[in-house]
């Protein structure tokens, strides 16, 4: 029969397991580290677009105020309207260029740099049509700028078109240190979806998408991460997780194995125990091997008694009343001897009883299961158990039950085992009609018909190591708790029957 290998004694489980968990705590650290950097993305993405919109509502206070200037000075104070445009584009670096363009293409146009004509031309135009609304277009010939367009006065009557030219790095710039990593994607892109800043090759795990907050600038901001297998793994962080989740598993692993060994202890020790509280039975399977030597020990006490029984007879014939009475000191000596003897013996081979109580055989079975399950694997034999879930009491007593059922499994272990091909051997435990039934059958030769008158007497074996009292023992102490046992007729092999009580207690046996 084959036996599989307990877990913790396998060292190529043990591995797979470990590497389990490794696989496990890899794949934990991973989504962890994977959710760490989706999460700071959002803040850090959160945070810049609201830093870009305040700066993006900077541009309108700016454009106001230059407009007003302008309005002003109607045309002869243009150093005024160059100090104020120096002074923003020195304070606001992202604004690098400031133009006033009159809408009369003949007149000056005043700025912080020369204009092309392309450009200029440019601004007339969306001045000519503007609505009142601020123009949003992108520079002619600066990239990753885009420009605003304001009509000056903003009004019908405008005579100007007043121009910001606004850096888009510079207005996402000088933000954390998070968006200068490797693998970050940030974009900006004006209302009808020209590009301003390109996200570049990360441009497919844009994550964060949000219009910025300015009435005047409605840019889509969009940033994302790209995230390789450096980032899903730390080198320290990963490290020392794994070794953390390996001392870990070392560590209940060591445990198990200790609490293993508690249990294999303790196991140990309530076989030993059985072993104990059998040891009387095999001494009294040992009983017919004394036999001969007690009769031995008899012959002598006995023989002496007789022959003074004969002598003291002839002197009382004689009449010789003195001589008598050492003859009969004698008589009572070597029957007191013979006395000794025997009460030995009995002492010897009787167990001291405690008062029966109620027992459960299910746990009867279980231990002599326990008991003879090696020798039934040596043997080539197939122990099979046929057990109730529910309790099966019984009053008598566990230890004198526990020899009853570990005889007769011996018994058929060894008449099963003698084949060469081995057998089985089935124990049956059931209650009915108010009485239990215990059946041990085997499929071996089965009992012949010439022993089985007297296969419950003393001494009756067919082995030649055999002290033929199992049996009889095994009978006296079913009768001793009110039942009784049979060798039932039919079927293959032997099989033997106890039968019990299950609702009263048994009177005690005559000793």
């Amino acid at each position: 029969m084959m036996r599989t290998r307990p877990l913790l004694e396998s060292p190529l489980g043990l591995a797979a397991i470990g590497c389990l968990l490794l696989l496990v705590a890899a794949g934990a650290l991973a989504a962890f580290e994977r959710q760490a950097l989706v999460a700071g993305l959002e803040q850090e993405s959160t945070v810049l677009h609201r830093l870009a919109s305040q700066r993006a509502d900077q541009h309108d206070a700016h454009m106001t105020a230059l407009s007003a200037i302008a309005v002003a000075a109607g045309g002869e104070r243009n150093d005024l309207f160059l100090d104020v445009a120096a002074t923003i584009t020195r304070f606001y670096p992202r604004i690098d260029e400031v133009q006033l363009v009159p809408l009369d293409p003949d007149a000056e146009i005043v700025g912080t740099e020369p204009l092309d004509p392309a450009t200029a031309q440019l601004v007339r135009s969306a001045a000519r049509t503007s609505d009142g609304r601020i123009a949003l277009l992108p520079h002619p010939g600066r990239p990753h700028h885009y420009i605003m367009v304001k009509r000056s006065p903003n009004s019908d009557a405008a005579r100007y078109g007043l121009m910001l030219g606004i850096d888009a790095e510079g207005l996402v710039g000088e933000a954390a240190p998070f968006w200068s990593r490797p693998g970050v994607a940030l974009g900006l892109s004006l209302p009808d979806g020209q590009p301003l800043l390109d996200p570049g090759a990360a441009s497919g795990t844009i994550r964060f998408s949000k219009v910025l907050g300015s009435a005047s600038q409605p840019l889509l901001l969009q940033t994302g991460v790209k995230i390789g297998l450096a980032d899903l793994f730390p080198p320290v962080a990963t490290i020392l997780t794994l070794l953390a989740v390996a001392l870990a598993y070392v560590a209940a692993l060591a445990a198990l194995r200790q609490r293993a060994r508690a249990r294999a202890a303790m196991e140990q020790a309530r076989l030993s125990a059985l072993d104990s509280r059998l040891a009387h039975a095999s001494r009294v399977n040992a009983l017919g091997e004394m036999a001969s030597g007690l009769a031995h020990e008899l012959t002598q006490p006995l023989t002496a008694i007789l022959a003074q029984a004969q002598a003291g007879r002839r002197l009382l014939a004689r009449g010789d009343a003195a001589a008598l009475a050492p003859v009969l000191d004698d008589t009572v000596a070597q029957a007191r001897r013979a006395s000794a003897m025997l009460e030995r013996f009995r002492n010897w081979s009787r167990p001291r009883r405690p008062p029966a109580s109620a027992c459960d055989l299910r746990e009867v079975v279980a231990n002599v299961r326990a008991l003879l399950a090696p020798q039934a694997e040596r043997s080539g034999v197939r122990l099979e158990f046929d057990v109730p879930d529910a309790p099966v009491s019984v009053v008598a007593d566990a230890i004198e039950m526990e020899q009853v059922v570990f005889n007769l499994v011996r018994n058929a272990i060894e008449a099963v085992g003698a084949a060469d091909e081995g057998g089985r051997v089935s124990v049956t435990l059931r209650q009915e009609a108010g009485r239990t039934l215990l059946e041990v059958a085997d499929d071996g030769p089965g009992v012949a018909e010439a022993l089985r008158p007297r296969l419950f007497t003393p001494f009756t074996t067919t082995r030649a190591d055999g002290t033929g009292l199992g049996l009889a023992l095994s009978q006296r102490l079913v009768e001793r708790a009110g039942g009784e046992i049979a060798l039932v007729d039919g079927g293959p092999g032997a099989t033997f029957r106890v039968v019990l009580p299950h609702e009263e207690a048994p009177a005690e046996a005559a000793q």
